[in-house]
């Protein structure tokens, strides 16, 4: 009966009431902190933004300063949650009578235990490290990872994120990432070949297109994203059909398709203009000398009557009889 009664006095649920407030308490300071963490690094990412605008040195400038402070924001904004919720764990543990000193003790065994298990773990973290310090990617660069194209979202500690053109999703352990072509570093160039025709003036064309470069950077939008003058560095290539000369644009960052599709309509329009043929592949089908002179003839007759008929009309409807 003692017993009972003591169940229903306040003290005998005094000491789990506290470790319910503690526990409460634990949490909620370390979702403050949290959130604290988020605030602190928003705001050290808005303050290098503008300490960039007012130092200036170009829209580039900017533009790769900026991604590389968003990347290493995040990076630092994932590991400090991670730290916190961590040590709220093991409060939270501790308020919950748990024996925490095996635990960590147990933790560190596994630790060294899954350190030995888990190299590659450990790789992609110390190269994720290195991809930071190194600056060789940031987030919204446009890359090529291990033969795979596309946008970078997301860099972790331990993968890094991609999404191609089609939308899929490429995601890379960083310790797998043995080739990296990164680009819109810094600038971008847009290189490009022109085809024209043999009898064509190479000297002629190399001018056309030069003009056209020179009116493409005197209007917005592209003034402002093109870095150099069209820079053509001459006949690349004598083909089969074809005289192929290389060109390239010097652009802002993420901003050379923008420009060279642009180029490539004018330049379609502008070679027209000038009557400047651009080469398509064609066939020459010739007669094979066994045959007898008169079935040659007949051949090549009933070729230039079907070229010659209008659309729908059949050479055999025709009155005159084939001679």
């Amino acid at each position: 009966m003692h017993s009972w009664s003591k169940l229903l006095t306040f003290d005998y649920y005094e000491p789990f009431l506290a470790n319910l407030i503690r526990i409460a308490v634990i949490l909620v300071l370390a979702y403050l902190a949290n959130a604290l963490v988020n605030r602190l690094v928003r705001a050290v990412y808005k303050y290098s933004v503008r300490m960039m605008e007012r130092a200036g040195g170009g829209p580039s400038f900017e533009f790769e300063l900026e991604k590389r402070a968003r990347t290493v924001t995040g990076v630092v904004r994932g590991s400090l949650a991670v730290l916190i919720w961590t040590i709220a764990l093991i409060m939270v543990l501790k308020e919950m009578r748990f024996d925490i000193a095996p635990l960590l003790a147990g933790a560190g065994v596994v630790g060294v235990a899954v350190g030995f298990g888990a190299q590659s773990l450990i790789k992609d973290v110390l190269n994720g490290l290195f991809m930071l310090m190194e600056n060789q990617l940031r987030v919204n660069d446009v890359a090529v990872i291990n033969g795979k194209g596309g946008l970078v979202e997301e860099i972790n500690l331990r993968t890094t994120i991609l999404r191609s053109e089609d939308g899929a999703v490429h995601i890379f352990p960083n310790g797998s990432i043995t080739g990296i072509s990164n680009l819109t570093r810094e600038f971008s160039y847009y290189v490009f070949t022109t085809s024209v025709g043999y009898r064509e003036d190479t000297d002629h064309v190399i001018g056309v297109l030069k003009s056209i470069g020179t009116e493409l950077m005197a209007e917005e939008p592209y003034k402002s994203i093109i870095l150099a003058p069209l820079e053509v560095m001459g006949v690349d290539q004598l083909g089969d059909a074809a005289v192929t000369i290389k060109s390239r644009f010097k652009t802002v960052a993420m901003q050379q398709w923008t420009v060279g599709r642009e180029m490539n309509r004018r330049i379609k329009i502008k070679f027209q203009e000038a009557d400047i043929e651009i080469p398509f592949p064609s066939q020459t089908i010739q007669l094979a000398a066994a045959f007898p002179e008169q079935l040659r003839e007949d051949l090549k007759k009933l070729v230039r009557e079907v070229l010659a008929e209008p659309s729908g009309v059949h050479p055999t409807d025709s009155k005159e009889p084939l001679q």
